[in-house]
């Protein structure tokens, strides 16, 4: 594994491997001058959403969380925040200025869209013109935080794609890089592994406390199952019947080695290097969006049926073992793992081929969902609004 990669170092010391403008609307009534910026400064990038507005509780400091961190994320260079109201936009603003990136607010209230769009759209082009000029350089490892998930598993993805995934996790781990995984839904049955491989008893007890807050929101809706969403009906239909499978395939994406050093919520951030589990739906593109808020800046995403899944900051490598997947969905694999399957190669050419590829993402290579235009950014919602 090449222990190097080209990425933009940060005010914060951080390092990105993407110099993105983003336009970033507060609430959903935002969105659509935020859309208009973007579409008066090319080479911005508005991230719509649907939610803002009368949240309350844990629910709006999870929004928060997730906006502050994604326009910290270190893939991210500048940031335009527009809202309706001055004091939420204000307090947005100064979550990402704390980084010291270039960012600026603006809100509606008393000013309409119109005027809105043009002060925002002039300090967007500054913004964009001053980040052009930036250059990468040449990071160690050490520095990079990595995500993963998967989607679309099928009998493949837990001998092939995941084991893949974990075997790079493993020398990920042991080069000192950041690791994080999560998808708590996606542990049932297995959850007793993840425990055994916490680094203590207050990370074991953290961990079984984000499990059992998923299992008591199952028990309060008065379901013994998980009514065909895990496993899903395409995951069935790929050979997976049970949960329990699911997790046993799921849990091979985090390696053999490294212990799970930290418990985080949705959308926080590590403190150190190591393997982090983070409490998250298994939705694809609701966990993507929260590992970017989290501050990762590269996503391994394995499939077997196969998965479209990008994020606007996030650059989500897919890998498969299944060859019907990689030839019926070509355009969207970055990398095949068939022949671990087909015995041509073991897994840890496997799992340099995917770091491989990563490295290349990190320097600069599109991948098949930023080539294709898949921008998924959906927050995460807690309960109904006020």
């Amino acid at each position: 594994m090449k222990r190097t990669f080209w990425g933009y170092k940060r005010e914060n010391g951080r390092v990105g491997i993407r110099n993105h403008v983003v336009i970033l609307p507060l609430d959903d009534l935002s969105n659509a001058a935020c859309t208009a910026v973007a579409n008066n400064i090319k080479g911005t990038m508005a991230l719509p959403h649907h939610y803002g507005r009368l949240q309350f509780g844990e629910d709006l400091e999870l929004h928060f969380r997730t906006l502050i961190g994604t326009g910290r994320n270190p893939n991210v260079a500048a940031v335009i925040v527009i809202g309706i109201e001055p004091a939420w936009t204000q307090r947005i603003v100064d979550g990402i200025a704390a980084t010291g990136k270039p960012v600026a607010g603006f809100a509606i209230e008393k000013h309409g869209d119109i005027a809105t769009i043009a002060a925002a759209s002039r300090k967007a082009k500054e913004f964009l013109q001053q980040v052009s000029e930036q250059r990468r350089v040449e990071c160690d490892i050490r520095e990079l935080w990595v995500s993963c998930k998967c989607g679309e598993s099928d009998t493949t993805s837990g001998i092939a794609a995941n084991p893949t995934v974990g075997n790079a996790f493993d020398k990920l781990w042991e080069a000192g890089a950041t690791t994080l995984f999560g998808e708590t839904t996606e542990l049932t049955g297995g959850e007793h592994l993840v425990a055994e491989r916490c680094a203590d008893d207050e990370t074991r007890k953290k961990f079984m406390h984000f499990f059992d807050r998923y299992a008591k929101v199952v028990d309060e809706h008065k379901t013994n199952d998980l009514c065909d969403s895990q496993p899903t009906k395409g995951n069935i239909e790929g050979g997976l019947t049970t949960i329990e499978e699911k997790a046993l395939g799921n849990i091979q994406k985090i390696g053999r080695k490294a212990p799970i050093v930290g418990c985080l919520d949705k959308a926080e951030s590590p403190t150190g290097p190591g393997l982090w589990f983070m409490d998250s739906s298994s939705a694809a593109a609701e966990m993507v969006t929260l590992a970017a808020a989290a501050g990762f800046v590269v996503h391994l995403f394995p499939t077997g049926q196969g998965n479209v899944i990008g994020n606007p900051i996030l650059p989500v490598i897919k890998l498969s073992g299944n060859p019907r997947t990689v030839r019926t969905m070509s355009e969207h694999i970055d990398v095949d793992v068939t022949g671990l399957l087909q015995r041509e190669y073991g897994l840890d050419a496997a799992g340099d081929m995917l770091l491989d590829m990563m490295i290349r993402t990190c320097n600069g290579r599109r991948t098949s969902a930023e080539a294709l235009g898949h921008v998924e950014f959906v927050m995460t919602r807690l309960y109904e609004s006020a």
